[in-house]
C-alpha cells in the first residue's frame, strides 16, 4: 500500500522514539519519555486492535506475592533477591495508583487470601510466616501475613487462610483505558493492527520494518513482553494464562483476591461474578505459546475447582472464556536494558505486570538519560 505525503509526514517521519507494544509497559514508557522530552515525536505500535499480551486480559490483582509464592521463590532466589522483588512490586503498585488515581482504576484493598488444599503445605507455610513477615517488615512497617478462619466457606481447603492485608484489586480495562487517554491528550500517537517484523540499526537511526510500512526512528523501545522472542534473543518464554468468568450470581458474598496452589490458580469477585484463572501447571509445555486459546484439560479443571471448592453450594454458569500471554523466564526479575546504541527493551514481567509494569515502563524510558 502506498501512503500519501500527508500520512507519511504526520505519522512516519522525524520520529524521535518508537515504542513497540501498547500495554502497561509501553504506555508508561511513552508517558515518561514525554515528561523528560516534551518536544519529542513519539509513536507507539501495537499489533492488536487492543493491547495484545496480558495488560487487558489479566485478573486485575494488585498483588506482590502470596506467602506460598514467596516461600517458593526462596527456593530459587536469595532472601535479598526476594526482598528486592517484593519491594519493586510494591513500589510499582504505588506508582500505578499515583499516576492514574484509585477511582479511575477501581482500586479496592479487599485483602488477599491464600487457600491451601494440602494441609501439610499449609503447616509448612504457617511455620515460615513470621520469618517472611520479618523479612518484609522494612517495606511495609507492619506484618503482612496473618491467619484467618474459612469465612467464605470454601470446601476441600484448609480450615484457615493466610491473609495479606496489603493486597488489592483493580479493573484492568479501566487501567489501560486511562493510560491511553493520558497518552492521547499529550499528542502521542498509537497505531493499532500494525506488526513489527524486524529492525536494523545504522549509525544513529533504526529502520523498522512492519507488515504495513518501513520507516526510521532515532530510538526504539521494545515492550512486547511475552512476544519478545520474535524481536529479541533474551531469556524469556511466552506463558499463556487461561481465564473464565461466570454469569452474575445473586448474593455473591466472596470478596477479595484469592490464591490457590502456590498461586497457580487465582480468583476474585467482579460485578457479582467469579473471575477464575490459572492451571498452567497442568501442562506447562502446551502453555509455552504465543497462540491465544483455551484447552480442555485446563478449562475442565477450572470448572471442577469452581464446583467443588469455590462455589460448592451455588449454581453458576460460565459466560465467557479467554487467554492472555505473559512473559516468564528462569528468574523473576524483569529485563530492562540497552541492547545497542539506539535499541532498548523492557520485558519479562513474570505475570506481575500490574505490580511492576508502571515501574518497568519508567525505567525503560530512563535508559536514555
Amino acid at each position: 500500500m502506498n501512503y500519501s505525503y500527508w500520512e507519511y509526514k504526520e505519522w512516519f517521519s522525524n520520529i524521535d522514539f518508537t515504542i513497540v507494544g501498547s500495554g502497561i509497559v509501553g504506555l508508561n514508557c511513552a508517558l515518561e519519555l514525554q515528561k523528560k522530552h516534551p518536544k519529542a515525536k513519539i509513536l507507539i505500535l501495537e499489533k492488536g486492535m487492543l493491547p495484545q499480551g496480558a495488560s487487558t486480559k489479566n485478573a486485575g490483582f494488585a498483588c506482590f506475592g502470596s506467602l506460598s509464592e514467596i516461600i517458593d521463590d526462596l527456593n530459587s532466589h536469595s532472601e535479598q533477591e526476594v526482598y528486592n522483588l517484593v519491594e519493586k512490586r510494591w513500589n510499582g503498585l504505588q506508582l500505578l495508583r499515583k499516576n492514574l488515581g484509585d477511582s479511575n482504576i477501581d482500586f479496592q484493598q479487599n485483602f488477599g487470601y491464600g487457600l491451601f488444599n494440602d494441609k501439610q503445605f499449609f503447616e509448612e507455610c504457617l511455620a515460615q510466616k513470621e520469618k517472611i513477615n520479618k523479612l518484609l517488615f522494612p517495606i511495609f512497617n507492619d506484618e503482612v501475613f496473618s491467619v484467618s478462619d474459612n469465612i467464605f466457606n470454601f470446601k476441600n481447603t484448609s480450615d484457615n487462610y493466610i491473609v495479606n492485608k496489603f493486597e488489592g484489586q483493580i479493573n484492568t480495562g479501566k487501567m489501560v483505558s486511562e493510560l491511553v487517554h493520558k497518552i492521547q491528550k499529550l499528542g502521542i500517537k498509537i497505531l493499532n493492527n500494525i506488526s513489527v517484523d524486524s529492525f536494523s540499526e545504522s549509525g544513529n537511526v533504526v529502520a523498522i520494518k512492519t507488515d504495513k510500512i518501513t520507516f526510521k526512528t532515532n530510538k526504539l523501545f521494545i515492550a512486547t513482553n511475552g512476544f519478545a522472542n520474535k524481536l529479541l534473543k533474551e531469556n524469556i518464554q511466552p506463558a499463556r494464562a487461561q481465564v473464565l468468568i461466570t454469569k452474575p450470581i445473586e448474593n455473591l458474598y466472596i470478596k477479595g483476591t484469592f490464591h490457590l496452589d502456590k498461586g497457580y490458580y487465582y480468583f476474585r469477585n467482579i460485578d457479582n461474578r467469579i473471575l477464575f484463572g490459572g492451571g498452567r501447571n497442568l501442562d506447562f509445555k502446551t502453555e509455552e505459546t504465543t497462540e491465544f486459546g483455551e484447552t480442555e484439560i485446563i478449562q475442565n479443571k477450572l470448572e471442577e475447582i469452581l464446583k467443588t471448592t469455590i462455589l460448592p453450594n451455588t449454581n453458576f454458569e460460565i459466560e465467557h472464556r479467554w487467554s492472555g500471554i505473559m512473559g516468564v523466564g528462569n528468574q523473576k526479575n524483569a529485563i530492562v536494558k540497552q541492547l545497542s546504541n539506539n535499541v532498548f527493551c523492557g520485558v519479562r514481567l513474570g505475570g506481575m505486570g500490574i505490580a511492576i509494569g508502571s515501574l518497568v515502563g519508567k525505567e525503560l524510558a530512563e535508559l536514555i538519560d
